[in-house]
């Protein structure tokens, strides 16, 4: 880890540009830009909060509101997932020709959806003011949850970038894995409109935890559940850890694999 961090110190100039090459060259040629980073979402709760109403015969108050408290991070969630899984494919080239530290493609990818999600924060705060839900203390419990998504998103794409090298396969898995989770995770719907039992099955999915962790400070301005998401901070940490001992270890037969 000491030897990781230091790499990274060491080509610290290398990891900003691609940072912004991350987040410029997503939108890159498109007229609105990263404006798209506002509309994609906003576009996605249009839909859902025509159709989904409908399904909630309950109804749930400042729906719209609460649906983007659960889109962006979603939305964060499968950027980071989706183009983090490929990122050392695409980057084949590079890594043929160039010496770099190769943990870098990934943390790239990590940073910048982070920045974009916190950006594309704006939105949740805009909806927040409008609904008349507004701010409580409890935000202070937001870097933590962030940090817990980072985390997660970071352990994973490790793994899965360095295995998308040997298994070309694997992104198509991920992705169909990634469309399944969508289901599993509070984004839609509330939990409570489960049984306790189900409730406690859902939570296993630390993305859930993540969520209703969100929508625990913004939405409902109440004590986000601390056990639970120490948890999902520990098991990150120890996946991070995991995502890095695996990357190192398979980074050895890049070169010749791509």
């Amino acid at each position: 880890m000491i030897d990781t961090l230091n790499n990274l110190y060491a080509y610290r100039q290398l990891l900003k540009s691609n940072v912004r090459k991350e987040i410029r060259g997503k939108y890159k040629g498109s007229f609105l830009g990263v404006l798209w980073s506002f509309v994609n979402p906003l576009l996605q709760v249009l839909v859902y909060a025509i159709v989904f109403p409908f399904i909630l015969k309950g109804g749930q108050e400042h729906y719209v509101t609460f649906l983007i408290i659960g889109i962006l991070p979603w939305t964060f969630f499968t950027t980071v997932i989706l183009q983090g899984t490929t990122t050392v494919l695409q980057n084949g080239g590079i890594i043929k020709k160039v010496y770099f530290p190769r943990e870098i493609l990934p943390i790239s990818v990590a940073v910048s959806g982070l920045i974009n999600f916190l950006i594309s924060c704006l939105i949740i705060f805009i909806f927040l003011i409008f609904s008349g839900i507004g701010f409580s203390w409890y935000m202070v419990f937001l870097p933590m949850v962030v940090l817990a998504q980072f985390l997660l998103l970071l352990g994973i794409i490790l793994i899965t970038s360095a295995i998308n090298v040997y298994i070309r396969d694997a992104e198509y898995i991920i992705n169909f894995l990634v469309n399944m989770l969508f289901y599993a995770t509070p984004i839609l719907y509330s939990p409570n409109l489960f049984p306790a039992k189900i409730a406690q099955i859902l939570n296993l999915n630390p993305m859930a935890v993540i969520i209703n962790s969100y929508r625990d400070i913004l939405f409902y301005q109440s004590m986000p559940r601390l056990l639970s998401l120490f948890v999902v901070i520990v098991g990150s940490i120890i996946l991070l850890f995991l995502g890095l001992k695996i990357f190192k270890k398979m980074q050895k037969g890049f070169a010749e694999e791509l």
